[in-house]
């Protein structure tokens, strides 16, 4: 293909963000000379985190409705009217000849006004239980990449596509990297190691369960590297200095992903789509507690489609301060339960899901 221009829209959470960045390089890979733009909400971590890919990036000023009354609600109007015209000025400016929608505030008003302009668009949807945004860019789309099966009750069956969820490659890469791993973190390679995530912004719920074990990790000898989110950074690294273990790392955010699961023995996580994506191509033991401050409670539809395989354990968010330390104790000194539900993740993981999506839209772009 000698020329293609791809706008990619959505974000709001990494969950949203490093599939879309993922599937930009995918397609980069295929046609080098791609031009790939961006569409994010302002004031959202994509409009830093996309240009640190190398990806420029335009800024709408949009943001989801409140689920509670508030006065916020109240501006959502006036966002989607400034939103669009941006969106329509962004698509005319372009010229797209494929839009892509990776759910979040953005992907609603770009794809919305791509499909009027005849412009070929996919949306991916990552979760077993789809978003509002791509509930309704569903009729409007060509195509939608999904993750897991039965999603034909909520999108055409002649538009689904199963590719899986797009991860960033190095995240999942991870033969050979445990002594690099060991050096980074600073970690003993023989001791048994746990990886809590609660996603880019933190977990609550997992965060004060973590800081209520972390005498468990002491006196048993494990090792944790603990991403935390940036609200409960200085919190956990205050309660890991009191208990003065060597063992435990702190992380606002972890840029080595890769290293992390080369590391881990054992992950601890909320059920976002991307986390149980990478778990299963890792092919991790998981606990997974979902968050229950999601749209129609998508993280544990998620973890229970693990769960129900054998291929993760499911722990309530309302059961994990009182059981995530016995359940963490139980699931590290038990190898053949670890391998059990390694196997069984890896039985479940959709691999090269990014070049899947880039295929499909290569295949919209030639049609245009």
């Amino acid at each position: 293909m000698q020329s293609l221009k791809v706008i990619i829209s959505g974000g709001g959470t990494g969950g949203h963000i490093f599939p879309a960045i993922a599937i930009a390089d995918a397609v980069k890979r295929k046609v080098p000379n791609a031009e790939i733009l961006f569409v994010g909400a302002k004031g959202k971590m994509e409009m830093e985190r996309v240009p640190q890919a190398g990806y420029k990036i335009e800024g709408l000023w949009i943001s989801g409705i409140q689920r509670s009354l508030t006065l916020k609600n109240l501006a959502f109007p006036l966002k989607l009217i400034s939103s669009m015209a941006k969106a329509r000025s962004i698509v005319r400016m372009f010229k797209p000849d494929v839009a892509v929608g990776v759910g979040g505030y953005a992907s609603g008003p770009l794809l919305r006004v791509a499909s009027t302009r005849k412009i070929p668009s996919l949306i991916q949807e990552q979760n077993s239980f789809p978003g509002i945004t791509n509930r309704l860019l569903a009729a409007k789309v060509s195509k939608v990449c999904v993750a897991y099966e039965g999603m034909d009750r909520w999108f055409s069956k002649d538009k689904i596509v199963m590719t899986g969820n797009p991860v960033r490659e190095q995240v999942v890469q991870l033969e050979g990297k445990k002594p690099e791993a060991c050096t980074f973190f600073g970690l003993k390679s023989d001791k048994p190691t746990l990886l809590v995530v609660g996603g880019s912004l933190g977990a609550r719920t997992i965060n004060h369960s973590i800081k209520k074990n972390l005498q468990l990790f002491k006196d048993a000898g494990y090792q944790l590297i603990w991403q935390t989110g940036k609200l409960y950074g200085e919190t956990a690294y205050e309660a890991v200095r009191e208990v003065d273990y060597e063992g435990i790392k702190t992380f606002k955010f972890i840029d080595r992903m890769d290293l992390a699961y080369a590391m881990a023995d054992v992950v601890v996580s909320r059920a976002g789509a991307m986390s149980v994506s990478e778990i299963c191509l890792a092919e991790k033991p998981a606990i997974l507690i979902p968050s229950p401050n999601v749209a129609e409670d998508h993280q544990t539809k998620n973890a229970r489609a693990l769960a129900d395989k054998g291929a993760a354990i499911l722990l309530a968010d309302k059961d994990a301060e009182e059981s995530l330390g016995k359940e963490i104790k139980s699931l590290l000194n038990d190898k053949e339960k670890q391998s059990t539900l390694s196997r069984n993740a890896g039985k479940m993981a959709h691999r090269n899901a990014a070049e899947k999506i880039a295929d499909e839209v290569l295949k919209l772009a030639k049609k245009n």
